[in-house]
C-alpha cells in the first residue's frame, strides 16, 4: 500500500423496502373513490340550488363512494339532518318517498315537454327519448315507498 493511502471500510446498509404494489394499488383506488365521492357531493350541492338538476341521486352515489374510501364521510352523509333520512331509507329498503317520486316523475315529464318543444326532434328521436325517460319513471315508481 502506498504511503498516505488508507483503506476505507464500506458499510452496507440494507436496501429500503420497496412499496407493496398491492397496498399501493389499494391506496390509489381508495383515493379515486374519495375523489369521486367528493365530486358527487359537489354535484349534489349544485343540484340542491338548481331546480332541474337532481340532488339525491348524486348524494346516494357519494355515499357509495365514501363507503369504499372514507367511513367518516359516509357516516357524515348518513347522519346529515336534511339528506340523511332519504339516504338511509334508500340504503335500508331501496325506498323513495312519495313526494320525491312525484317530483322526480314531474321533472321527467317537464323535461320531455321542454325537449320536444325546444328541439322539435324527429319522431324516431322523440320516441327514443320518451322510451328512456319512461323507463326512468317506471324504475322510480316501482321502488318501495318510504313513509317516514
Amino acid at each position: 500500500m502506498a504511503r498516505g493511502m488508507r483503506l476505507r471500510m464500506c458499510v452496507y446498509l440494507p436496501m429500503p423496502a420497496l412499496p407493496d404494489p398491492v397496498h399501493q394499488g389499494r391506496c390509489i383506488l381508495r383515493f379515486a373513490w374519495l375523489t369521486l365521492g367528493c365530486l358527487f357531493v359537489v354535484m349534489g350541492i349544485i343540484g340542491a340550488l338548481l331546480p332541474l338538476m337532481p340532488t339525491t341521486i348524486f348524494l346516494i352515489l357519494a355515499t357509495g363512494c365514501f363507503a369504499r374510501s372514507s367511513p367518516r364521510l359516509e357516516s357524515w352523509l348518513l347522519g346529515h339532518s336534511r339528506f340523511g333520512p332519504t339516504l338511509r331509507a334508500w340504503r335500508r329498503d331501496k325506498a323513495i318517498g312519495r313526494k320525491a317520486k312525484a317530483m322526480a316523475c314531474s321533472g321527467i315529464m317537464i323535461g320531455y315537454v321542454l325537449f320536444a318543444w325546444t328541439f322539435h326532434p324527429s319522431v324516431k328521436l322523440g320516441a327514443i327519448v320518451a322510451l328512456i325517460m319512461g323507463a326512468c319513471g317506471f324504475y322510480i315508481l316501482t321502488r318501495a315507498t318510504d313513509d317516514t
